[in-house]
């Protein structure tokens, strides 16, 4: 996500991209700030991150259902780099772990 994938509004690329054209515009900034928020930070600080973004989350009363997520992922993969695409990998590799 890459400075020059940004769009007029200054919000990134994939916000603008059809797959997310379902999603309530409060979910896609909330989104849009988590994946910020991670961009850079190693597994354990991500993890440590994670769970405060999604108190923050149930306490705005914002869930995500399987097909949002799904499509804001694929989203913010299109507009990653190799690098942003191994820690999206590794991240959603973890989350499996933290679901069973």
């Amino acid at each position: 996500m890459n400075s020059e994938n940004m769009n007029s509004k200054n919000r990134p690329a994939w916000m603008a991209d059809p797959l997310v054209k379902d999603i309530p515009e409060k979910k896609l900034d909330f989104l849009g700030q988590m994946f910020q928020e991670s961009q850079g930070k190693n597994q354990r600080e991500l993890m440590t991150s994670l769970l405060p973004m999604m108190a923050r989350a149930k306490q705005e009363n914002l869930t995500f259902t399987p097909q949002e997520m799904g499509a804001a992922i694929a989203a913010v993969r299109k507009y990653s780099n190799q690098d942003e695409l191994k820690q999206i990998d590794s991240i959603l590799e973890r989350a499996k772990v933290f679901g069973k």
